[in-house]
């Protein structure tokens, strides 16, 4: 019995639909009006990240925006990991507005290094995490971030583990619940500049 899979197994499992989220969580920044839109996640080996990705990659590509392989970064789903890798991205020559995060923690690394550098959010710099960790909602600014339904996640993968100890075949052997896109206070409209940039506003306009 596997909860959130690393890679597609013959195993139960119980796993959220990531791809979709990911797909909601880049369009709700380009409806900001951002362009330059990092994603920092796992190992591209990992089911749950290759989706993620795969879901900034369909968002961006749908709304007419190139996808820039330098702003897709590698983290470890820790906070470390998002401080090590938003520091790259910032030394980009064309930095990105928004960072998309694997999980709530590597978010919490990225505004750390926003701060350093001397990043305000959201209004430099709009952050998104994934988990919904309980803290999420306290740090200022209130995290926005994709929120997975944790205990349901539990709660069905122990009604299937009880029905296979019971000789039972459970009624589906990978089960994909829903997520929920939790809109905070950390994402916002890029810095005026970026909004002043040849047909930004058009897209942004396009996207409502």
């Amino acid at each position: 019995m596997l909860i959130d899979p690393d890679a597609k197994l013959p195993e139960p499992s119980v796993a959220t639909v990531v791809g979709r989220r990911g797909l909601a969580t880049v369009r709700h920044l380009l409806r900001l009006g951002h362009r330059r839109i990092a994603v920092i996640d796992r190992s591209v080996a990992m089911l749950c990240s290759r989706a993620r990705i795969d879901g900034y990659r369909a968002a961006l590509e749908s709304a007419g925006v190139k996808v820039d392989p330098a702003l897709i970064a590698t983290g470890n789903f820790h906070h470390i990991g998002g401080y090590q890798a938003a520091r790259g991205l910032f030394e980009l020559p064309d930095p990105p507005t928004a960072i998309f995060a694997g999980s709530d923690e590597q978010a919490f690394g990225v505004a750390e290094a926003a701060r350093v550098t001397g990043r305000r959010i959201p209004e430099d710099l709009s952050v998104v995490g994934f988990d919904d960790l309980p803290i999420s909602r306290w740090v200022s600014p209130p995290l926005t971030t994709v929120r997975q339904p944790l205990a349901e996640m539990g709660r069905t993968a122990a009604e299937m583990l009880l029905t296979m100890i019971d000789g039972r075949e459970p009624h589906g052997r990978q089960v994909e619940l829903a997520t929920e896109l939790i809109v905070r206070s950390s994402t916002a409209p890029p810095p005026l500049p970026a909004m002043e940039s040849p047909g930004h506003a058009t897209l942004a306009r396009g996207l409502h």
